[in-house]
């Protein structure tokens, strides 16, 4: 008679989102990519070889001119300069983002999972059943043009709507491991309410967490990137991805690098997010 060996699920590590698994060494090179685009987001005013508002050369130099890596704009500003200050202001947006709204979205999926009645299905998952009705973008939208533009009006705008998300699936989780056999033992046992939450359904969340957050970082980099694209960003001639991309359109067919590379510079960070958060979810067992 043959034997079968059962492997526990909480044992299995989850595949990436196109469905190949990643080995250790891939998944570890690309947390590694992931810390370094944080690296260089953070001391991207020490990178910056120029001032990225003052004009600095001739106008419209094509890249890899002498003394301009990326070349220059119409205005004669250097293009790595802006393009790393606005790599520093999306980037560093997103995960204030992704932050907050896991945060406040944690907080509240796992006071609504954990305490059950009214409070969680009458008032905190109406609250948040509510927000998800509404579309984000458009809300996001709103705020900003109610608040007026600008950096902190539109992570406002944004943060507002993101939170929902994490909720839900705090909330679910929480749900399923209250349900297993060590939190009702727990229960049997008199253990009280805030050290079972402490000690078995809080730490049976963090990687799920982590995960999704990890996850979400490529959409808010692309999110904020299309506001600012919309002139719901920073103000000229502060510099900013999707707003560079946006005033300078008129110079795709005849000086494409002026467009071109704060739109590869989204295009790069929200491929670097993605692949981070695929080796993240690849390196972290979730358990079940």
């Amino acid at each position: 008679m043959t034997t079968t060996t059962v492997i526990p699920r909480w044992r299995l590590r989850p595949v990436s989102a196109g469905g190949a698994h990643l080995s250790r060494p891939t998944a570890w090179a690309l947390v590694g990519l992931l810390i370094a685009v944080t690296l260089v987001a953070s001391f991207a005013r020490m990178l910056a070889p120029f001032d990225p508002i003052q004009p600095v050369g001739a106008i419209n130099l094509p890249p890899l001119s002498p003394g301009h890596l990326l070349g220059t704009d119409g205005i004669g500003r250097d293009l790595l300069s802006r393009t790393l200050i606005g790599i520093q202001v999306s980037w560093l947006s997103a995960l204030a983002i992704v932050a907050s709204g896991l945060l406040i979205g944690g907080t509240v999926g796992l006071v609504a999972g954990a305490t059950g009645g009214w409070v969680d299905s009458l008032f905190l998952m109406r609250i948040t059943d509510l927000f998800l009705a509404l579309p984000g973008a458009l809300v996001a939208i709103a705020v900003v043009a109610a608040l007026g533009s600008g950096l902190t009006n539109t992570l406002i705008g944004v943060a507002l709507v993101w939170w929902p998300y994490y909720a839900r699936i705090v909330r679910g989780e929480v749900k399923a491991l209250a349900a297993r056999p060590h939190v009702e033992a727990a229960r049997l046992a008199k253990a009280g309410r805030w050290r079972i939450l402490t000690r078995h359904l809080l730490p049976g969340v963090v990687p799920t967490a982590i995960i999704t957050a990890s996850l979400d970082i490529g959409n808010v980099v692309l999110l904020l990137a299309a506001l600012s694209f919309l002139g719901l960003g920073q103000q000229a001639p502060a510099p900013e991805l999707g707003a560079d991309t946006a005033r300078a359109l008129s110079q795709l067919l005849s000086q494409w690098w002026v467009p071109g590379v704060p739109g590869l510079a989204v295009l790069l960070l929200t491929l670097v997010a993605n692949l981070g958060g695929d080796a993240i979810r690849n390196l972290i067992p979730v358990r079940r």
